[in-house]
Formats: structure tokens, C-alpha cells, sequence
């Protein structure tokens, strides 16, 4: 099932069930989704949906870091929440052996060997990994492979 269909169907039953933390979560989800669809005019396709997924939930990271920092327990709970409810339609996290892979095979196609070209092995890693890891995870392992 396309991850927008999954979204509408889990509002509609967070609206049946009642469950308030889900159905505001997932309501400011798809009113992010309808915006990006009126700026890109078009309808949207899985990458662009994952792209504001991957947008919300950078943003409710950046605010539970202030929330904990303010000491702020209440609104870091429910940042926590919507964090779950909103993790649930990334795809799977890959293995830290498969990142390593894709990696050694990314930097080999395009021939960079150092970490002079560190900016080039970023975006050419970063397209062989299509959304799998988180583009720090990407950084990590990178400075790790390149000399």
C-alpha cells in the first residue's frame, strides 16, 4: 500500500479509536503533505511523501532538543509521541555491514578514494542509499571508509 493511502487509512482509524496524539499528528502530516503538493503543483509521488515525513520529523527533533533543554517534560512527551507515530512510515533503517557496502560501491563507481572529494561521495552515497540511512549515519561511515 502507497505510504499516503497508509497515512489516510491510520487517520481515519485514530479518528475511530479516538486516539488524540495519532490523529493531531497524523492531520499536521497530511496538511504538510497538501502543501507540498500545492507548491510542487502536482500529485506527489512515495519520494516526495517521505521527503516531508523525513522534514516533520527533523523538525519535531530540533524541538524536543529545546523542550528537554527548557526542561519542558510535558511538551517533550508529546514530541516523543509524535515521533513514534511519524517513524512508522520511514522504510527500515539498513544494517550498518549494508550502509559499509553501498558505500565502497558508491565510492568506487565515481572514483573518489580521499576525503578531499568528501562533498561528491556525500551526494553520490546519499543517491545509492535512497533514504535507508539518515544522512549523518551516511557522514559517520564515510569519514570512517575515506583516507
Amino acid at each position: 500500500m502507497p505510504i499516503l493511502e497508509q497515512i489516510n487509512a491510520d487517520l481515519t482509524s485514530a479518528m475511530k479509536e479516538k486516539k488524540e496524539a495519532e490523529l493531531s499528528t497524523l492531520r499536521l502530516l497530511r496538511s504538510a503533505l497538501k502543501n507540498k503538493q500545492i507548491d510542487l503543483m502536482r500529485e506527489l509521488k512515495e519520494e516526495d511523501v517521505l521527503a516531508v515525513i523525513k522534514t516533520q520529523i527533523k523538525q519535531l527533533k530540533d524541538a524536543l532538543l529545546s523542550f528537554e533543554t527548557a526542561a519542558r517534560v510535558d511538551l517533550a512527551d508529546k514530541t516523543k509521541v509524535e515521533l513514534l507515530v511519524l517513524e512508522k512510515y520511514l522504510p527500515a533503517e539498513m544494517s550498518d555491514e549494508d550502509l559499509e557496502k553501498t558505500i565502497r560501491a558508491a565510492l568506487s563507481e565515481v572514483g573518489i578514494s580521499s576525503k578531499v572529494d568528501m562533498g561528491k561521495a556525500m551526494g553520490a552515497v546519499m543517491k545509492a542509499v535512497a533514504g535507508q540511512a539518515s544522512g549523518n549515519r551516511v557522514k559517520e561511515m564515510l569519514e570512517k571508509t575515506l583516507v
